[in-house]
C-alpha cells in the first residue's frame, strides 16, 4: 500500500503562507532576481521552492515534493518538481554561491527592518558574532571535496558566522562550505570581516564582539576585528607565553564566581558550579614582528581539579587547577568577560538546529550544489527565526 496525499481541497502546510509572505515582503524573490545570475529560468521561483521545502522539513531533493501535496501550491505560490530543483542546484558555480551570500545579507537586512526585534532593539547592547564550523557527514565516493576532517568523520566542512545579542536568539550572517579536511580557522579572517560588515548594516552604530574557540585565535582574526572597530574574544591555545603569564598571576588576584546553573568543563565534560577568574596584560603573537604584536587582556578561568581517585580521609596536599584562557580587548570586567565568552557555545545550538533540519544531509554530488544547499538552508533558518519573533515568541 502506498499512501498518497492527493485530496485537492486540503493543504498540508498552511503555516508556510505567512512565513513566505514575510520573506517576500523582506525582498526574497526580488533579491534573487537582482543579485543572482545562475543560468536558470524562474530562478526566483526555484529559490523560493527550496526555502519553502526546507521550512516544511525537507532535508533532501526528493523531500521538496512535499510542496506539491494536495493544494499546497495553490496557497503558497508556484513550486517546481524535485527533478527540476536538482538540475537548478547543480547549475551553481562558486561565483553563484557567493551571490547567494549577498542575497542572504540583504534578506537579513530586510528581515531586520520588518522585524525590529530580530537583532535586538536600540538599547545599545552588544552584538555578538560567533564563528564556528562543523563537519557534515557524507557517504559514498561521489561527493566532490569530501574528506576526513578534524572530527574523524568523512564529510564537508560548513563554516558559519551567527549574529545575536544578549536578549535575542541568533541568526546566520555568513556561510561557507569548504573541503572536508579544511582547518577550522584557515582563511576565515575574511569571513569574520564580512560578518562584521553585515552587523554594521543590520545593527548600525552598535558595538560588536567577535567570539571564537582556539582554532580561530590568529593574528588575522584579531586584526579583522580591530579594523572593523569591534571587540574580540578568542580562546587562546596553551602556548608557552600563555602558561608563563598564568603562572605570574598573584594568588590574591583570583575572584571567585558561582554559576547559577552548572556548566560543563571544556576539558572533562564534568559539571562545575564554581570557579575563579583573574586577568593580566598580555602580548599575543610574539613570533611576529614587533609592529604586528598585539597587546591585549588575558582573562583566565581556573577550575579546581577533583580528587576523584583518592580515598576517604586522604585529602590532596595542595589544590591543582585546570586553566582556560582567552584574549580580549573588551572593557568588560574579568567576570563579565568570562561569562560573555562562555556563551559562545550558542553557535553550537544553531549548528544542531541545522543538522536536525536541512543539513541532515548534503544531498548532491557536486560541491557547489551542496554549497548552494547550505546557502538556502541559511536563508530558511533566518526567515523562520524572523517569523518566530514576529509571532511573539520570546
Amino acid at each position: 500500500i502506498q499512501p498518497v496525499f492527493d485530496e485537492d481541497n486540503l493543504v498540508s502546510h498552511t503555516g508556510l503562507v505567512p512565513v513566505l509572505a514575510l520573506a517576500e515582503r523582506a525582498g526574497l524573490s526580488e533579491l534573487v532576481r537582482e543579485h543572482s545570475s545562475v543560468p536558470s529560468a524562474s530562478r526566483d521561483v526555484k529559490a523560493r521552492t527550496v526555502i519553502a521545502g526546507m521550512l516544511a522539513g525537507a532535508d533532501s531533493i526528493d523531500d521538496l515534493d512535499v510542496l506539491r501535496a494536495g493544494s499546497t501550491a495553490r496557497v503558497i505560490g508556484e513550486v517546481r518538481a524535485p527533478s527540476t530543483m536538482g538540475t537548478f542546484l547543480r547549475s551553481f558555480t562558486h561565483g553563484h554561491v557567493l551571490q547567494l551570500g549577498a542575497v542572504n545579507r540583504r534578506l537579513l537586512h530586510g528581515l531586520a527592518d520588518m522585524v525590529p526585534g530580530l537583532v535586538g532593539g536600540d538599547d545599545g547592547s552588544l552584538v555578538l558574532v560567533d564563528l564556528d564550523d562543523t563537519i557534515g557527514e557524507v557517504h559514498g565516493y561521489a561527493k566532490q571535496a569530501a574528506a576526513f576532517g578534524y572530527s574523524g568523520v568523512r564529510g564537508l566542512n560548513a563554516l558559519l558566522a551567527t549574529i545575536s545579542t544578549p536578549t535575542t536568539a541568533p541568526v546566520i550572517g555568513e556561510f561557507s562550505l569548504r573541503r572536508g579536511n579544511a582547518r577550522s580557522g584557515s582563511g576565515a579572517h575574511w569571513f569574520a570581516a564580512r560578518a562584521l560588515a553585515t552587523v554594521a548594516r543590520v545593527a548600525p552604530g552598535r558595538r560588536a564582539l567577535v567570539r571564537g574557540d582556539s582554532a580561530f585565535c590568529s593574528h588575522d582574526h584579531v586584526q579583522a576585528a580591530i579594523r572593523a572597530g569591534a571587540w574580540y574574544s578568542f580562546t587562546i591555545p596553551k602556548w608557552p607565553t600563555v602558561t608563563s603569564a598564568i603562572d605570574a598571576i598573584a594568588e590574591d588576584a583570583w575572584t571567585p564566581i558561582e554559576y547559577p546553573h552548572a556548566v560543563a568543563d571544556p576539558d572533562t565534560g564534568e559539571l562545575i558550579s564554581d570557579a575563579e577568574v583573574a586577568e593580566t596584560t598580555f602580548t599575543a603573537f610574539v613570533s611576529r614582528r614587533k609592529s604586528e604584536r598585539i597587546s591585549c587582556r588575558l582573562v583566565v578561568r581556573r577550575v579546581k581539579r577533583l580528587n576523584t581517585g583518592g580515598k576517604t580521609g586522604q585529602e590532596p596536599l595542595f589544590d591543582t587547577y585546570r586553566y582556560h584562557a582567552f584574549i580580549t580587548n573588551s572593557t568588560l570586567s574579568a567576570v563579565e568577560a568570562d561569562a560573555t565568552h562562555r556563551r559562545h557555545a550558542i553557535v553550537e545550538q544553531v549548528i544542531a538546529e541545522l543538522k536536525n533540519g536541512p543539513l541532515a544531509h548534503l544531498p548532491l554530488g557536486r560541491f557547489h550544489a551542496n554549497a548552494a544547499w547550505l546557502g538556502f538552508a541559511t536563508m530558511a533558518f533566518n526567515v523562520s527565526r524572523a517569523a518566530a519573533i514576529a509571532a511573539g515568541t520570546p
